[in-house]
C-alpha cells in the first residue's frame, strides 16, 4: 500500500459513512404560483416592457400578422429577417407588403457586411415570458439563431398568451428546464440601453433600440 493510499484510507475511516443530504425542492422554497387571470398576466407584462420602453400589441390569431405587417410598414422596415421554417413566419410573410422577407439560411461569414448594415428587423417567436419581469424566454440554436433578435435595430418577438408565466421559477418548472436545460437560454426585458457617466440613456448600443412584442391571444380582453 502507498503512502497516499494509506492517508486517504485513515482519512476514509475517521469521516464514517456518507450519507447524501436531501435536496431541497426549489419549487416548495418558492411557493405555489400567485393566481392571475391570462389578462392580469398581460397587463403586468405590458405594464414592464412599456416602463422599459419596449412595445406592446395584443392580437388574436387571425389578427397579429396584419396588425404587426401595418405597424412594420409605419415604422419603416423595408426588409425583415426570420426563421422562414416556422408557422408564424409564414403567416407573417403572406401579410407583408413590400418589405423583403430575408431567411437566416447562410453562414454569417457570407453575408456579414449586409446582415448588419441592410436589415431593419429580426422576428422571433418566443418560448415563453415572465408576466413579473415582462422578460421573454428565447431557447436560441441552429434554428433559431441568436443573431436574430441581437444584431436587426428592431426586434420582433411573438409570444403565445398560454406561455406567459407569472415568475420565472413558474417558466422553469413549465419548460422542464431541470430535465433538458437548454445550452443557450436567453431573457430578454427590453430594447438594448446604456448610459455614460452622467447617466444620459442611450438605447440600442450593443443591440436593438427598440423591442416590439406581440402577444397572441384567442381572447382579447
Amino acid at each position: 500500500m502507498s503512502a497516499r493510499d494509506s492517508i486517504l484510507g485513515k482519512l476514509r475511516s475517521a469521516r464514517g459513512p456518507v450519507t447524501a443530504s436531501p435536496v431541497p425542492e426549489v419549487r416548495a422554497w418558492y411557493g405555489n404560483p400567485p393566481i392571475a387571470e391570462r389578462a392580469q398576466l398581460i397587463a403586468q407584462m405590458r405594464a414592464n416592457l412599456e416602463t422599459a420602453h419596449a412595445e406592446l400589441i395584443v392580437a388574436t390569431p387571425d389578427a397579429w400578422p396584419g396588425q404587426l405587417a401595418l405597424r412594420l410598414a409605419s415604422g419603416g422596415v423595408k426588409r425583415l429577417l426570420m426563421n422562414s421554417g416556422t408557422p408564424e413566419a409564414a403567416q407573417l410573410a403572406i401579410a407583408l407588403k413590400d418589405i423583403e422577407v430575408l431567411s437566416f439560411d447562410r453562414p454569417i461569414e457570407a453575408w456579414k457586411r449586409e446582415l448588419f448594415d441592410n436589415v431593419d428587423a429580426g422576428f422571433t417567436v418566443v418560448d415563453g415570458a415572465v408576466a413579473e419581469t415582462g422578460a421573454l424566454i428565447i431557447r436560441s440554436g441552429p434554428t433559431m439563431p441568436r443573431t436574430v433578435s441581437l444584431v436587426p435595430p428592431i426586434h420582433v418577438a411573438l409570444v403565445r398568451a398560454g406561455s406567459i408565466q407569472p415568475r420565472l421559477i413558474d417558466a422553469a418548472v413549465a419548460g422542464a428546464w431541470a430535465q433538458n436545460l437548454p445550452t443557450n437560454l436567453v431573457t430578454i426585458s427590453g430594447p438594448s440601453k446604456t448610459a455614460d457617466i452622467q447617466q444620459t440613456t442611450a438605447y440600442g448600443a450593443h443591440g436593438p433600440r427598440e423591442l416590439i412584442v406581440v402577444v397572441v391571444a384567442e381572447e382579447l380582453q
